[in-house]
């Protein structure tokens, strides 16, 4: 049994990681597009997006959520040839859809035929399995293999699998692929628990270096860009993924207005710019049955925390032009969240444009921004003399005040991958770290050697 990575080792992005059970079958978990400086473009410009591994012995491929950097070469899969089953859960089933649909507009065509037959393909192939129950998966010959998906509080929808695989020599083995794993006492989704048991795990090190502010602290701060934003009527620019992020910014920001005793804080607007957070903030409201206990209590209080009066969607690319022409004009405090979460493209870019140079504005990151992204380069050149980035090859002066708070970030911090591994009943022989930068893993190696024999840094 061996396990070969097609992304996410060297960096954050392309999750795509094939266990190779022998030499007939092999089962692949995500298959992710590569974003930022870990694009390794060929003369074509398309070798990152291309499917270069054999896929003869692939099964099944298992879905741990749907984020595009581990669902976006999906369509490149089918394309490549392949017909087994698409797993996931039943949440991330109804979102992936969307999902791809979006990343083919933005990213491959706009087509109308040729992404309908894609989605047809999708939908054939794609099979709901509920969280906490085993599914078996067909493969070659006398070997067998089941799956269970668990929660792992990352977004809507998303899980770490368990693989419980049993050759013909009856030898029995069971892998844990933790996908992405939510950080504790995040809003609205359930904090993930430890399998009971595991021979191996493949595990994400995003903030393995790091630990997250605490619920209190970071909300703190985001009140205090709130307050800071009121006082010069300046636009709070939110740069946050369409699924998960927006949805536990909306919560947060919800209970901030609720309480606050600011009157300019308790009227200001919210705009959500994006159609994408839109559809799914619908399907967090759907899917109400996997929030948390505290979430569910806000709802039978007759709070709607995803769907506030001073709450604002956008829809077409025309209101979208017409609100930053609002904004620009007015003297009135506004938060605007758009996507894309790294600022590498979306109605984000157009709002970075307009607003950057403005000393009103506050720039506020709420999640990783990985190399090579303009997000990073935002962070890093926002405290230099005279900092500034190109977007769209246009030179935009930083002027804008540029925070950053680590504690609404989805992923796990240090302390949560450490405990996720320390609370397993039956120890892994092996943990293999995938999905961060080499600081991070390497400083997460060193905290888990004392519960683990054999860290392995993934390769």
């Amino acid at each position: 049994m061996k396990i070969i990575h097609h992304g996410a080792v060297s960096g954050v992005t392309g999750s795509c990681h094939q266990l190779l059970i022998e030499k007939d079958n092999s089962l692949l978990i995500d298959c992710g597009l590569f974003q930022g400086a870990e694009i390794s473009e060929s003369s074509d410009g398309e070798s990152h997006l291309n499917i270069e591994f054999d896929i003869s012995t692939v099964q099944a491929l298992l879905v741990t959520h749907c984020h595009i950097d581990h669902v976006g070469r999906i369509p490149y899969l089918l394309a490549a040839g392949f017909q087994g089953p698409i797993i996931a859960t039943e949440a991330t089933a109804a979102l992936l859809p969307m999902v791809i649909e979006d990343a083919l507009k933005v990213g491959v065509t706009r087509n109308e035929s040729i992404i309908k037959a894609c989605l047809n393909l999708l939908q054939q192939q794609l099979v709901a399995v509920p969280y906490k129950k085993w599914h078996k998966v067909k493969l070659a010959g006398q070997t067998s293999a089941k799956v269970k998906f668990q929660p792992a509080g990352h977004i809507l929808g998303s899980a770490y699998i368990e693989i419980d695989v049993k050759t013909a020599e009856k030898q029995s083995k069971r892998i844990v692929f933790s996908g992405d794993l939510g950080a504790t006492y995040s809003p609205l989704l359930a904090a993930p628990k430890s399998p009971y048991k595991a021979d191996i795990v493949v595990i994400e090190s995003t903030y393995g270096d790091k630990e997250h502010q605490g619920r209190k602290a970071r909300s703190q701060s985001l009140e205090k860009v709130l307050i800071k934003a009121v006082a010069d009527n300046g636009i709070i620019i939110i740069p946050a993924f369409s699924i998960g992020r927006t949805q536990e910014l909306l919560y947060e920001l919800e209970q901030i207005i609720a309480r606050s005793k600011n009157k300019k804080i308790a009227n200001i607007e919210v705009i959500v710019d994006s159609p994408m957070a839109a559809k799914f903030t619908k399907h967090y409201r759907h899917f109400q049955n996997l929030w948390d206990d505290e979430a569910k209590k806000r709802v039978s209080q007759g709070r709607q925390p995803l769907n506030f009066d001073s709450l604002y969607t956008i829809d077409t690319h025309q209101e979208h032009l017409q609100v930053i022409d609002y904004l620009a004009k007015r003297d009135k405090a506004a938060i605007v969240i758009a996507a894309s979460g790294m600022c590498t493209g979306g109605r984000v870019v157009n709002y970075l444009k307009r607003f950057l140079d403005e000393a009103t504005t506050d720039i506020l990151f709420v999640g990783y921004q990985a190399a090579g992204t303009t997000g990073r380069d935002i962070q890093h050149y926002a405290d230099k003399e005279g900092g500034y980035v190109y977007i769209d090859g246009q030179k935009v002066a930083i002027n804008a005040q540029v925070h950053t708070i680590s504690g609404y970030s989805a992923h796990a911090d240090q302390s949560n991958l450490v405990n996720f591994i320390k609370r397993i009943r039956h120890k892994p022989e092996k943990v293999i770290l995938v999905h961060g930068d080499n600081e991070a893993k390497q400083a997460l190696a060193k905290k888990l050697t004392p519960f683990v024999q054999d860290v392995v840094i993934g390769l």
